[in-house]
């Protein structure tokens, strides 16, 4: 992250990277398939994450409720945590090359919020409702990011909270 807020993601070389984490070139693409998948390097956990916190969700809790209180939760970040976050936001939606990268990764959160809407719902995840529900709160969550990273005034958490009460309550008027 350093590198590339120094020097631009462009500029910076998968040789400059593999240098200042003291590897060679050959064991960076061990681990990843290029510079750009170093900016998603933890999010595969991040996901685990999430899917681990729906599986202990109660059966008595309200479906967009839950996905409201996980999401949010998996996204608390500690304070020395939140600079890198910003920059590795930043670089995403920024850079034009890297929105492309996104995709896989975006995919496998969607999937894990309409697995959880599926088995809820007892639909199939490739059903009409648990696709919408994890496409709306991943766009909602998106909309968070992007309202955080350009305001910066709050917690991230405010951000997502709101977004997804609205999206809660059909983006009716909070009351």
């Amino acid at each position: 992250m350093r590198l590339f807020s120094e020097q631009g993601f462009d500029q910076t070389t998968v040789e400059q990277i593999a240098a200042a984490a003291g590897i060679s070139g050959r064991t960076f693409f061990r681990y990843f398939t290029g510079k750009a998948e170093v900016l998603w390097y933890s999010f595969d956990h991040e996901v685990a994450a999430l899917r681990a916190a729906f599986a202990t969700v109660p059966d008595d809790e309200p479906l967009m409720a839950a996905v409201r209180r996980v999401v949010v939760n998996a996204n608390r970040y500690r304070a020395e945590d939140v600079p890198e976050l910003r920059t590795r936001m930043r670089l995403i939606t920024t850079v034009p090359a890297l929105p492309a990268t996104a995709g896989p990764h975006y995919d496998a959160w969607e999937r894990a919020v309409s697995d959880f809407a599926a088995s809820r719902l007892s639909e199939p995840a490739d059903g009409l409702i648990p696709m919408a529900v994890g496409r709306t709160t991943l766009a909602a969550a998106r909309a968070a990011f992007d309202a955080w990273l350009t305001r910066a005034d709050a917690d991230l958490t405010v951000y997502l909270d709101q977004a997804l009460a609205a999206l809660e309550r059909g983006f009716a008027p909070a009351r």
